[in-house]
């Protein structure tokens, strides 16, 4: 794995985990020593201040990019090592908000930190795309089910149409004993496959608690599988633990920001035709 300092974590789907990596990716570096903020870039729909209990009327990037506070004035600590810059959750504060500025936000915090995670929102418009493009490497976050794959082939052209580069995919909600393929969902997306998530009730409430994965079970197998994908963009050795199935009357969890596809797979049929299906939008 290249070593890079600043990652933006895309999807082209809401619902998929991005947010939870985002958070878990960045905490597991944190407890390998690393310094390491995460920003919410999702300026519309901002999902990071859960995990910081913002109050009201508290500072966020918002108020950063319309030049009302400085980057230490937003920057709130989650732990040793980790800061987090909230997006503020207003629509007034959304309307008067420049994206441009990011680029300056951004070019700050890799001068200060070891790692820096931009948590980017779904779909397509300004201040989702600008993101892709100021980061030095895009991990597209996506579940093996078809729309989500579908609109990660669309997140990766437009990356490459923003002059970003993918480093890879993430698939989230697997299952280790699953018939499809994940290595071929990333050949069939051209990109490498990252790293996968398996399936794990505890993430639901992990994140209601409003603690990541990695420090509110340790060991269960999703926050396992996050902290080696933190290792290898580290270039970090640790111990690989087996991944286990969780417990079957437990099944009904979702990954991460709250919505959910319904936990199933796609077929190999279904996943070569939502890219085909992509590959023709674009």
């Amino acid at each position: 794995m290249s070593q890079e300092t600043v990652y933006a974590i895309a999807s082209g789907k809401g619902g998929v985990g991005k947010t939870t990596t985002t958070v878990n990716l960045g905490t597991a570096l944190a407890q390998a020593d690393k310094r390491v903020a995460v920003v919410d870039v999702d300026l519309g729909m901002a999902n990071l201040a859960g995990f910081v209990s913002l109050a009201p009327d508290s500072t966020t990037l918002h108020d950063v990019l319309t030049d009302d506070a400085t980057i230490d004035e937003a920057t709130y600590r989650l732990a040793d090592n980790i800061v987090a810059l909230p997006s503020g959750t207003g629509l007034d504060d959304y309307a008067n908000a420049s994206p441009e500025g990011l680029r300056g936000v951004v070019e700050k915090l890799r001068d200060t930190y070891d790692y820096v995670f931009l948590d980017v929102g779904a779909g397509i418009s300004h201040e989702t795309v600008l993101p892709l493009g100021l980061a030095d490497g895009v991990l597209v976050v996506s579940t093996p089910e078809p729309a989500a794959i579908q609109d990660s082939q669309k997140t990766v052209k437009l990356t490459n149409r923003t002059g970003g580069t993918v480093e890879g995919l993430i698939l989230t909600r697997t299952h280790p004993n699953s018939s499809l393929s994940y290595e071929e969902i990333a050949t069939r997306l051209e990109v490498p496959l990252i790293g996968t998530i398996p399936e794990d009730p505890i993430a639901r409430k992990s994140v209601y608690a409003g603690t990541p994965l990695v420090v509110y079970k340790p060991d269960g197998p999703a926050a396992t599988a996050y902290r080696q994908i933190a290792a290898d963009l580290a270039g970090i050795d640790v111990a690989r633990t087996k991944i286990e199935d969780p417990e079957d009357d437990e099944s009904d969890s979702s990954d991460g920001d709250g919505g959910g596809d319904g936990g199933w797979e796609a077929s190999p049929d279904e996943v070569s035709s939502a890219i085909t299906e992509a590959e023709s939008d674009t």
